[in-house]
């Protein structure tokens, strides 16, 4: 009887320590009974009933380092649930471009369950099934652009294919959040023509920039020199302005001078005798002076009127006898 009663109470242990089931944080576990699901269990410690309950494992993927320095991926069954951000590095695989270009390209994906029930029952294989479906869904893009641009559209590639993978794994409980292309390889020989290509392409803008360059150099030297003839034209304009003004003024001046010198002998010889061939007399003679003071002047003349201009100048000469 007693040995009975222990066997109770060592199952009656069992029982109730199975029964309790602690759930770490951002964890969910899937409870079954009789193979049906029952609920999900969020994280905390939870009560199940043993024998009748039971959770409901999920493939999960696990990376581990080996000897040689490289990550080998393995596959296992697992009651808990992740719902933490998981990064998937996919190994490299070969894709085709339009233009019929073999390259290798190695993506990482980060993803999160966000509906463990979905997860567990929708999908049978999930870690496959998002390989797979990124690997297809990235040939099939890389399939539709050349090499030169799937090299410069990294952001364009990773962006429609985190939307593509996004819908497809809905079903699945399954939140992909970005895609990265990690690495983009090209053959050896195409490698080497692209440098080339780029080489080419350097040496072009380098010429292209060296005879803007000088292009613009020269509109610049044009631009200045049309720019000192102006301001050269300008100040001459201004200088023969100035000049011409000088010489009005100067001449204004002078007949005022001249005006006011005739007006004065007008005055002084107004009671003496006659102004006006005096004025004419002394006229003559300025011109008379100048006509005869050049170099080449050898032979000096009298004009026609010439008596009566001295028959001026005696009446000249009386006037000033007369004033003494």
């Amino acid at each position: 009887m007693l040995v009975l009663l222990l066997i109770f109470v060592v199952c009656l242990l069992i029982f109730v320590l199975k029964g309790f089931i602690i759930v770490q944080q951002q964890e969910e576990v899937i409870i079954q009974r009789w193979g049906e699901y029952k609920e999900t269990l969020k994280a905390g410690l939870r009560f199940i009933v043993p024998i009748f309950d039971a959770p409901r494992p999920i493939i999960t993927r696990e990376a581990q380092r080996g000897m040689d320095g490289h990550t080998y991926y393995y596959q296992k069954l697992s009651t808990r649930i992740d719902l933490r951000e998981t990064v998937y590095d996919f190994p490299r695989q070969n894709v085709i471009t339009k233009d019929n270009v073999s390259i290798t390209i190695n993506a990482l994906l980060y993803f999160q369950i966000v509906n463990s029930k979905d997860a567990v029952y929708e999908i049978a294989n999930l870690p496959d099934a998002i390989e797979k479906l990124t690997q297809t869904t990235l040939r099939n893009l890389v399939g539709q652009l050349e090499l030169q641009e799937t090299l410069v559209s990294r952001d364009k590639i990773n962006n429609e294919l985190r939307s593509i993978l996004d819908e497809a794994t809905n079903k699945w409980g399954v939140k992909v959040n970005r895609v990265e292309l990690q690495d983009i390889i090209t053959p050896a020989d195409i490698q080497a023509a692209m440098d080339k290509q780029m080489k080419a392409e350097r040496e072009k803008r380098a010429m292209i920039y060296e005879a803007e360059g000088q292009k613009q150099a020269q509109i610049l030297k044009a631009e200045g020199q049309k720019e000192a003839a102006i301001r050269a034209a300008e100040g001459e304009k201004q200088s023969a302005i100035l000049t011409a003004e000088g010489v009005a003024q100067a001449r204004v001046i002078q007949a005022d001078a001249e005006k006011e010198a005739i007006n004065r002998i007008i005055t002084a010889l107004a009671d003496k005798g006659q102004p006006d061939k005096y004025l004419i007399a002394m006229k003559y003679l300025e011109t008379l002076t100048g006509i005869t003071s050049g170099e080449n002047n050898k032979i000096v003349y009298m004009p026609y009127e010439a008596t009566g201009i001295l028959s001026s100048v005696d009446g000249i000469k009386q006037m000033f006898d007369s004033t003494k």
